[in-house]
């Protein structure tokens, strides 16, 4: 296998020069390397540039409604504890209409990988602040700078004592291909908070911006106050690598109908959805 079994098609759309291409590489390097087959993952995908990875990879996926990608994989999760579940999704459309997803899913602690594409933007319509956009920030369709205070990713999900948080760079593949398997092998809660630039409508944080800030973690912290710290964006510095990490169990590790089988090998009969799914045609 390599990672060019994970290709369809279709070659990406994207802006040349978009940071979505180095995660996408980061990703498909990542499988080959944990030796994960395209069939035995779920890739689960939020709406806006990092969800159109869905045509971009092959794989078992489904592309969600807007910030509900998370909820989705949960789903599966539960269903099969025992296959990788990967989120892929924006700033956009994980921190605005799925925050609340984001938030209960860290303090559950469910096992599932999620690669969070963080560019303070929404560009797939244009430009406009996403929840990550600093005070200041300025584009064609606002009337003035915004003065909001950005979400920080990795905060909140420490504070809600996710398993496994960290940040990585879309410019360095090979670190963030590193972070992606230790991501998906851990048994909880993983986030992969990626500074991803946008070189169309949030060019000022451009990837020498972000060479010039980036410093890496040594050490995960392993409380949350330490966390938290490590994880706060200032003028000359951004942490990246792993943030934060601990030893709670995963939410599936807590049931002991899902130490052994799954939900899926135990409820018996296969369905037929074919009448289901006609409803919809």
């Amino acid at each position: 296998m390599n990672n060019s079994d994970f290709d369809t098609t279709i070659f990406p759309t994207w802006c040349p020069g978009c940071g979505d291409f180095g995660i996408w590489g980061a990703l498909k390097q990542a499988l080959e390397s944990l030796k994960i087959n395209p069939d035995q993952a779920a890739f689960f995908f939020g709406v806006g540039c990092a969800g159109n990875i869905s045509s971009f990879i092959r794989g078992y996926g489904f592309h969600s409604l807007h910030g509900r990608a998370i909820a989705n994989a949960i789903g599966a999760k539960l269903a099969n504890h025992k296959m990788p579940v990967i989120v892929i999704a924006g700033d956009g459309d994980l921190l605005g209409e799925g925050i609340s997803h984001f938030i209960h899913s860290a303090r559950a602690n469910h096992d599932i990988t999620v690669i969070l594409h963080n560019n303070g933007v929404f560009g797939l319509t244009t430009g406009q602040p996403s929840p990550t956009a600093v005070p200041g920030f300025k584009s064609k369709p606002l009337p003035a700078e915004i003065t909001d205070e950005p979400v920080n990713p990795c905060a909140l999900a420490i504070m809600h004592q996710a398993g496994f948080v960290s940040r990585g760079f879309a410019g360095d593949q090979e670190v963030l291909c590193n972070l992606i398997k230790q991501a998906i092998a851990y048994p909880g809660f993983s986030l992969i908070d990626v500074l991803q630039p946008c070189v169309t409508f949030n060019p000022d944080k451009s990837y020498v911006w972000y060479r010039q800030r980036i410093k890496p973690v040594k050490v995960p912290a392993n409380d949350v106050l330490s966390g938290i710290k490590n994880s706060i964006w200032t003028e000359d510095k951004i942490a990246t690598g792993i943030i934060y990490k601990n030893s709670r169990p995963s939410f599936h590790a807590n049931y002991p109908q899902l130490q052994t089988e799954t939900l899926l090998a135990t409820t018996g009969k296969k369905r037929d959805i074919k009448k289901l799914l006609k409803e919809f045609n």
